[in-house]
């Protein structure tokens, strides 16, 4: 039997993160989508869809706080991509004077997620809702992607948020450490990166998927807390 790991980033920790930041204007240097653009590309989206079924491909947020209704859900795999805190924040989750880092999928290894079956009712508006949460500039549409996975059931093809972005606001191939330091330090109005991080690598371990990376860098985002604030929390234990 698996011995049950215990995180070492705990909600003590992720509270201590936490600040009251108001919401940041919106970044200058991206385009806002229109009402418009997303219900076309929302319509788009639906008719490129394999087969009768749609699926969504969860490896972060969308885990523990999807925005669409699933009759199905399965562990799968992406090869080729692997879990990356590489996107710049500038609000959300930071602030342009203390910029956050969110999860996208960089090239190379392997990522293990959920795959969620779409209800066979008004998908395009589910597709809607999911674009309006998680994409909210014309600059950010090249990073939605089809994505093939493999699982115990067999291959399908997911609709998947965030894959290779590249360009402005995008740092690739961070050693942990230096990404650690960010995620201890950042907030903003929707909250911490350090929740962000809890969240997700505990609903992985719910599901039985070990994120080596990811494991590694709670690890270091708690003890850059506790060096942080040494007069708030107990020495870590090795």
């Amino acid at each position: 039997m698996t011995k049950k790991r215990i995180m070492a980033l705990t909600p003590e920790l992720v509270r201590l993160c936490y600040r009251d930041e108001p919401r940041g204007e919106p970044d200058p240097r991206w385009t806002p989508l229109a009402d418009t653009d997303y219900q076309q590309i929302s319509e788009q989206l639906t008719a490129k869809a394999v087969g009768d079924d749609l699926w969504v491909f969860a490896y972060g947020s969308l885990i523990w706080n999807p925005a669409f209704e699933a009759e199905e859900s399965r562990r799968m795999t992406a090869y080729g991509w692997h879990r990356s805190f590489c996107m710049e924040l500038l609000n959300w989750r930071g602030t342009r004077s203390q910029p956050g880092l969110m999860m996208a999928l960089e090239r190379g290894g392997a990522c293990q997620g959920i795959a969620y079956r779409l209800s066979t009712g008004d998908r395009r508006a589910q597709i809607e809702r999911l674009l309006r949460r998680e994409v909210s500039d014309r600059e950010s549409l090249p990073f939605l992607q089809w994505l093939p996975l493999k699982g115990a059931d067999g291959s399908i093809e997911a609709l998947s948020f965030w894959v290779g972005p590249i360009g402005t606001g995008i740092l690739l191939r961070q050693p942990l450490e230096a990404v650690a330091a960010i995620i201890a330090r950042a907030c903003g109005h929707a909250g911490s990166c350090a929740e962000y991080l809890y969240n997700t690598v505990a609903h992985l371990e719910q599901y039985g998927i070990r994120d080596r990376n990811l494991w590694r860098l709670q690890q270091l985002v708690a003890n850059e807390i506790h060096r942080l604030h040494p007069d708030k929390t107990v020495p870590t234990r090795f």
